[in-house]
């Protein structure tokens, strides 16, 4: 029975198992290096002629240098940047009021979105709003991934108003903290 077997079939579970290829596999290799050099040299052989005639022509089929509309071409260029995800992120905090409704727009803005780490901050006006936003926070966060693409806002982070700015002189108690609830 062994004489009736081919040379190379006992070693093809020896190529897939991790040893060096012989036979066919040698082969396909060769044809597939091959093809690749040849088609390079085509490739350089078809600029030098178009060089030598003047430079590129357009032809009868779309290119990258045929005109576009002015939204594909913003597409493309925020695809080629990577910048979907600042865009859609912009658009929400233009589109503020529409997401988390008039009353909550008009006491709670989106200052700030990290991409990084994926967070949105939001300022709001008084305590009392901030408070409210942070219980509304898992709703709002799950609005804001459903309109952009899920995990794009991971977490919403919620400053309450900033306070004055400190003065100090002689009619400041010093270590003293000012208003206090108003401001944070």
């Amino acid at each position: 029975m062994s004489t009736d077997e081919p040379a190379g079939r006992p070693e093809e579970p020896a190529a897939k198992n991790g040893a060096e290829p012989s036979g066919v596999d040698l082969a396909r290799v060769a044809l597939r290096a091959a093809k690749e050099q040849a088609r390079a040299r085509g490739d350089a052989a078809q600029q030098k002629k178009q060089a030598r005639r003047g430079g590129l022509r357009s032809g009868a089929r779309a290119d990258g240098r045929d005109p576009m509309a002015l939204g594909a071409a913003i597409n493309r260029l925020l695809t080629e940047r990577g910048w979907e995800t600042p865009a859609a992120v912009g658009g929400v905090m233009g589109r503020w009021p529409q997401i988390v409704g008039e009353d909550l727009a008009n006491h709670c803005v989106p200052e700030k979105y990290d991409e990084d780490e994926r967070v949105l901050i939001v300022r709001c006006d008084s305590t009392a709003w901030a408070t409210n936003l942070r219980l509304l926070a898992p709703q709002l966060v799950a609005r804001l991934n459903e309109d952009l693409g899920h995990g794009t806002v991971r977490f919403l982070k919620v400053n309450g108003p900033g306070g004055p700015p400190r003065r100090y002189g002689p009619l400041r108690a010093p270590g003293s903290t000012g208003p206090g609830d108003t401001y944070g």
